[in-house]
């Protein structure tokens, strides 16, 4: 595919999908700044705060798989539209909502929705993303998910500063709403093969079995390797801040800067991320990722001071920014024909563990082993996903073009 062509496949899918997953990742970064001080206030402990915090992704872990066998009972765009309807409607409701009980139920209705939203938004990337330049629209993609979550926790720790704390959550709503207008609009109606006649639930668990039959060896494969990814792409934002507060004496101010210019250096990469897949190959992308992010968490016990522990901080984000995509890339190319909504939904339920649990794990292992030993452990993780991907997962990119030929 020629560059021009490259950039009418970008420009077609700016409104239809680029412009709703900025919005759907801005509201969603909404709520960083406020939802852990809210829910505060109705006095209750850290536990439960945590616990607050955590039921959108249990949502998400409970809906990935349903998501991928209901996407093909609803069609694609309904299921899109219901689940930005189901995420966006069950936040909002949370202004008015009287109890910690009822927020963590909304909580998780809106981690249902989101399963719905991302697995529908996957498949459409599938279908829609020709192979010859998928990767520099996923990871054009990326990039526009990347510059809502850096813009969502500003805006809304303006609208609570200025509205007050609940108002933040109608924002949330509001902005969902504008993401299902331009998607009822814009977005087209891309078939989902379907078998037989009013397919019923049991229907939908057979179908299922029929494509982890034969799919169980790309997912018992590619799927460790996001895990391990996931957990490197997780230690960074944990392990740096209390390394730098900790061991090094570095200020709040001092260890804002070095994660700020990491993730800076990460948003500037996410197109030539997507050029290095459809010129040499996914595997370049992946592997040099999961390396650089090993190799600069690997050296944070290394560092004495600001300086040495901001060079390591950008090494990590130059491997962060080189992952631009990369999962969501190699997760379509893999996608079969027959039975692609349910392994989608797989495959999107293998990195939503390893985000959950990333931070989890880390934690727990900085509880029982000094932080250098977890600096290094997780390193480790980044190296074990590279060797997997090196070794037991094909290069997609050449597998496809030769289907193609």
């Amino acid at each position: 595919m020629t560059r021009s062509s490259s950039n009418q496949s970008n420009l077609g899918l700016f409104l239809p999908l680029y412009l709703p997953g900025f919005l759907f990742s801005f509201s969603y970064s909404l709520l960083i700044p406020v939802l852990p001080i809210y829910a505060q206030t109705f006095d209750i402990s850290y536990g439960l705060v945590g616990l607050v915090l955590a039921a959108d992704s249990l949502g998400m872990l409970l809906g990935d798989l349903p998501a991928g066998m209901l996407m093909r009972r609803l069609g694609q765009k309904s299921s899109m539209m219901a689940g930005l309807i189901l995420t966006g409607a069950s936040t909002a409701a949370i202004f008015w909502a009287p109890s910690i009980p009822v927020i963590i139920i909304m909580r998780m209705l809106a981690g249902l929705g989101t399963s719905l939203f991302s697995v529908s938004r996957h498949y459409f990337l599938v279908e829609k993303a020709p192979h010859a330049s998928r990767g520099r629209i996923i990871s054009l993609f990326g990039g526009v998910v990347r510059a809502g979550r850096m813009a969502g926790p500003v805006a809304g720790g303006t609208i609570a500063a200025l509205f007050g704390l609940r108002a933040s959550f109608l924002a949330f709503g509001a902005a969902c709403l504008l993401a299902l207008i331009i998607v009822i609009k814009f977005l087209p109606h891309v078939e989902v093969e379907q078998q037989g006649k009013n397919p019923s639930t049991r229907s939908a668990i057979a179908d299922f079995r029929a494509m982890f039959k034969l799919q169980a060896r790309s997912l018992f494969t590619a799927g460790p390797g996001y895990l391990f990814m996931q957990l490197i792409r997780s230690g960074p934002p944990v392990i740096i801040p209390l390394y730098a507060a900790n061991l090094l004496g570095l200020n709040v101010q001092d260890i804002g800067i070095i994660m700020g210019v990491s993730s800076a250096l990460d948003m500037l990469l996410f197109y030539p991320t997507g050029i290095l897949m459809d010129r040499r190959g996914r595997k370049y992308a992946i592997i040099s990722s999961c390396l650089l992010q090993a190799v600069g968490l690997a050296a944070v016990p290394f560092t004495e001071g600001y300086g040495t522990l901001l060079a390591a901080g950008l090494t990590w984000g130059l491997g962060n920014g080189l992952g631009a995509g990369v999962m969501l890339t190699l997760g379509s190319d893999l996608a079969p024909l027959k039975g692609r909504s349910e392994f989608l939904g797989a495959w999107t339920l293998v990195g939503d563990i390893g985000s959950t649990s990333g931070p989890l794990a880390i934690g727990q292992l900085a509880d029982v082993i000094p932080l250098p030993f977890t600096a290094w452990a997780v390193a480790g993780a980044g190296l074990a996903a590279a060797l997997i991907f090196a070794t037991l997962v094909p290069e997609t990119y050449k597998l496809q073009h030769k289907t193609e030929v």
